[in-house]
């Protein structure tokens, strides 16, 4: 049984560039499929969170239309009330990386409003590349790799990684009203950045690191990330 490190958002909102706050957090689907995926395979998970903030979810990810039905909407709502890990996080600034075997860090909005500039999960994030255990972080997830450059480089540089693309932004309707968006800026990064179609499955993996686009590629990367550990 391995132990799984989620380094989630303490965020509940995402400020724009006129300086309005867009209520947010991270995305249900992007937990509750790899919590699903890994607890049905015997593995443990601990959730960290800045502060040891309680992470809020994206209300508009527990909506039917998001989940592609009510049914299914229910169901992932239903899993985060049981999930008692998620009410009872770590501080990320006390994380022991040697105490895991996995990172794995969910997306949403809110890791673009704090893990994109924090230093404990650049710390975490650029431990776990180093060990070579796996790492995996979906949709805006990957805005944290931002946080790891220093002097104008970063350990992730020449990786090949996909995440929520620009064209998906403007589909959402919040490019013209993002203060960056997450493609252009991991692209400045210095990644390989694989964009396949918008709201498709696509999972990019490049040493041990693990990288999914959307919402759509979090149970196919959960997949993929089982067979390594």
């Amino acid at each position: 049984m391995a132990k799984i490190l989620f380094v989630l958002t303490g965020a509940d909102h995402w400020t724009l560039n006129d300086g309005s706050k867009h209520p947010t957090g991270f995305w249900a689907e992007e937990f509750v499929a790899p919590y699903e995926a890994f607890t049905r395979a015997g593995h443990e998970i601990v959730v960290a969170s800045p502060g040891a903030v309680v992470p809020v979810v994206d209300q508009g990810s527990l909506s039917a239309d998001a989940n592609g039905g009510q049914e299914a909407a229910d169901h992932i709502a239903a899993v985060l009330e049981k999930a008692t890990e998620l009410k009872n996080p770590i501080d990320l600034a006390t994380v022991d990386l040697d105490a895991y075997d996995a990172v794995f860090y969910p997306g949403g909005h809110g890791p673009m409003e704090d893990l994109a500039v924090d230093d404990d999960s650049a710390r975490v994030l650029t431990g776990a590349l180093a060990s070579g255990k796996p790492l995996a972080v979906v949709c805006h997830g990957p805005a944290a790799l931002l946080a790891t450059e220093r002097g104008g480089d970063s350990p992730f540089r020449g990786y090949e990684v996909t995440a929520f693309t620009n064209a998906e932004e403007t589909q959402a309707g919040l490019a013209d009203k993002a203060p960056w968006l997450l493609q252009d800026r991991l692209e400045a990064l210095g990644v390989t950045f694989n964009e396949g179609p918008a709201w498709a499955p696509n999972v990019v993996v490049d040493r041990n690191l693990h990288t999914g686009q959307n919402p759509a590629s979090s149970a196919p990367l959960a997949h993929r990330f089982l067979e390594s550990l």
